[in-house]
């Protein structure tokens, strides 16, 4: 079994062009990469951009807005080893 590479869409509140991207990103590459989102601030995913993917036939509703730092660890990890975060 191969691991998949990690995107992280990185936004400032990841509540709506995060989404939007970690949405399509996941639908239509979803057997080659996993995705992930973030931003530098939570504000919550913004209901017009559930409706919006909705529109699109693309589910975000499930999305969460996360910190960076919550994924920090497990990047610098996998791609800087010697860096201890």
């Amino acid at each position: 079994m191969s691991h998949k590479p990690n995107v992280l869409v990185l936004g400032t509140g990841n509540s709506c062009r995060s989404q939007l991207l970690h949405g399509y990103l996941s639908r239509l590459l979803a057997e080659q990469v996993a995705v992930y989102s973030a931003g530098i601030e939570t504000h919550g995913v913004n209901p017009k951009a559930i409706a919006v993917m909705q529109q699109d036939g693309v589910d975000i509703a499930h999305h969460t807005s996360n910190l960076v730092n919550e994924y920090a660890h497990a990047f610098t990890a996998r791609y800087f080893p010697s860096v201890k975060p």
